[in-house]
């Protein structure tokens, strides 16, 4: 009996949880996040939006209340028509810039196409103020063609001022998407639409712009869902009777409880998604393809003198006006006094001081979040792109999807998710309810702005050779060694650039801390902004945070840059980087 095999110790042992690698275990972990955090809270608000307050029970009452109630079938319409209306305005003023850049010799193109992206660096909501005072009813520019014309123009009446504002601050996505389409196209093609008489307008209405489509209709599709989620913009210029706002002020109204702002959430996502659908499917089925590598780009020619007269003067006029925002808030920021004058009476650095000495708590408060929501974002987007591209993990892509996803769902249908999610969870050792715990803010800016840091991370990953791991492992070093002393360190451009990134709009976030802010000093930048620019007497000081606010984004894009183009350098001068 003793000389019978005896059974390995464990052997047919039935175990409930597998053994599991550390990175399925980390996959896992990720995905439990970005469930909880993301995925939950939106389908809590869909969820809502068809429940029936009373009963419990599912039902569409909620959507024909919703459009049998004249507020909101107006807000509907308005938010669409002022999306609509914000496209065609950017096409405007970013299609000129695209084309004289990239069509001819033109000096200065580098300095133009850089001037014409400064507006992302500000977020529309701080400049709204600003504008009204520029180009509002009584405000510098009417003023003057009062005194001197006798006419008024209404730009900033109404949705008119949001449709101005968010143009102005949204173009650039048409003019960076535009541009590098007009660079791509086939050289060829135009050739030949020359050789069979083709020129001027009429070839670039049916040869040069539609080769260009693909690019001018990202532009387009990024402009409309932007403009159709923003609530600060319309917030701050006193126009309630859009869709972001109205679901704002239903939640923070009427009560938690309100199905009519669960209904607007669930089209604010529908919309998002619509937006991005419909631009496929315009392209579907067409072939925009170049038959040389690169296109060649349009052809370039020389202006004659009154051709480049035209030209400069149409540059320096549309620049002016994408300019203006910043100029606005310069003078509200050192004015004293601006009300029914083209300029402030005086100039004063009182309302620095008073950032400084009264408001110090916003600033530190927005390092806190910001920093935070950046360091967990880098992290996550590390872990995502390493498992997605270094691994056969089942369901990888699904951590991909979800991340990304993030960009199709408004700040403020992610603040009233998790309200409604959160509301009554008790955290230990008294912090109080999650709802209103600063530590939510956090996770929120982490979850708005990981799809930044993730394809920052991606990019840095795919230039990281396979082989460089291989020969780590096959020296003995174990996978996680290998990912943190040889993959991380060569990640560090990648890295640092969406940290940088996803810090510098974490810090400006206006739609989703908003709903989130529990008590005043728990406030960050953003809503602080909001808070002083609601009195024509706080309006110094929430400029004077706004150019605080605009130079942190400044500084994140252009060392955001900086690091990227550094990275790409070393790569490029490194031994075998030719082969």
């Amino acid at each position: 009996m003793s000389d019978m095999p005896q059974p390995a110790r464990g052997a047919g042992r039935f175990t409930l949880f597998p053994r599991l690698s550390g990175v399925a275990i980390t996959g896992i972990l990720i995905a439990i996040f970005l469930m909880a955090f993301l995925v939950l809270p939106v389908i809590q608000v869909i969820y809502v939006a068809f429940l029936d307050a009373q009963t419990g029970a599912m039902t569409l009452q909620n959507f024909r209340d919703f459009f049998n109630t004249s507020l909101f079938r107006e807000s509907f319409v308005n938010s669409f028509y002022v999306s609509a209306m914000s496209v065609v305005f950017a096409t405007i003023i970013a299609l000129p810039l695209a084309y004289i850049t990239t069509r001819f010799n033109f000096a200065g193109t580098a300095i133009i196409q850089s001037l014409g992206f400064i507006p992302l660096i500000m977020p529309p909501f701080v400049g709204a103020v600003a504008m009204s005072l520029l180009f509002g009813r009584n405000g510098s520019v009417n003023l003057l063609l009062d005194q001197y014309f006798g006419f008024k123009v209404p730009f900033m009446e109404g949705l008119n001022g949001v449709i101005f504002v968010q143009s102005i601050h949204y173009f650039p996505f048409i003019l960076i998407n535009l541009s590098a389409s007009l660079r791509n196209i086939d050289r060829s093609m135009e050739e030949a639409a020359q050789n069979l008489g083709s020129s001027g307008m009429r070839m670039f209405r049916r040869i040069v712009f539609p080769l260009a489509m693909p690019g001018y209709l990202a532009g387009a599709a990024l402009v409309f869902i932007k403009v159709f989620d923003d609530l600060g913009t319309p917030l701050l210029l006193n126009v309630n009777t859009m869709l972001a706002p109205q679901a704002y002020l239903r939640i923070t109204g009427v009560g938690i409880n309100d199905p009519m702002g669960y209904v607007i959430s669930f089209i604010l996502v529908a919309f998002s998604i619509f937006a991005l659908w419909a631009s496929f499917l315009f392209m579907r089925g067409k072939d925009y393809a170049t038959v040389q590598k690169g296109g060649g780009g349009l052809s370039k020619r020389d202006l004659a003198p009154r051709e480049k007269l035209v030209a400069w003067a149409v540059i320096l006029f549309i620049l002016a006006l994408v300019l203006a925002p910043h100029f606005g808030l310069m003078l509200l920021a050192f004015g004293t006094i601006w009300s029914f004058s083209p300029l402030p009476d005086g100039f004063t650095l009182q309302h620095f001081g008073t950032v400084f000495t009264q408001s110090s708590q916003y600033i530190w408060n927005t390092i806190l979040y910001a920093g935070s929501a950046a360091i967990i974002d880098v992290i996550l987007g590390v872990a995502i792109a390493y498992i997605v591209l270094r691994t056969g993990l089942i369901g990888r892509k699904w951590l991909d999807y979800m991340a990304t996803a993030a960009l199709a769902v408004p700040g403020v249908v992610l603040g009233i998710g998790y309200l409604r999610m959160f509301h009554g969870v008790q955290l230990p050792f008294g912090l109080g309810q999650m709802s209103s715990f600063w530590g939510l803010i956090i996770v929120a800016l982490a979850v708005r702005r990981l799809p930044y840091a993730l394809r920052a991370c991606m990019a840095a990953l795919q230039q990281v050779a396979l082989s460089l791991e291989e020969a780590a492992e096959s020296l003995g070093a174990n996978k996680s060694s290998t990912v943190r002393r040889i993959v991380v360190p060569l990640m560090t451009g990648g890295i640092l650039a969406g940290f940088v990134t996803s810090f510098a709009t974490a810090a400006v976030e206006l739609s989703a801390t908003i709903m989130l802010v529990g008590r005043a000093s728990d406030a960050p930048l953003a809503y602080g902004i909001y808070l002083y620019m609601q009195s024509p007497a706080g309006r110094g000081a929430g400029a004077a945070l706004g150019i605080l606010a605009v130079v942190i984004v400044a500084l994140g894009t252009y060392l955001s840059q900086r690091i990227i183009e550094k990275d790409r350098n070393r790569r490029a001068s490194a031994p075998g980087a030719e082969q």
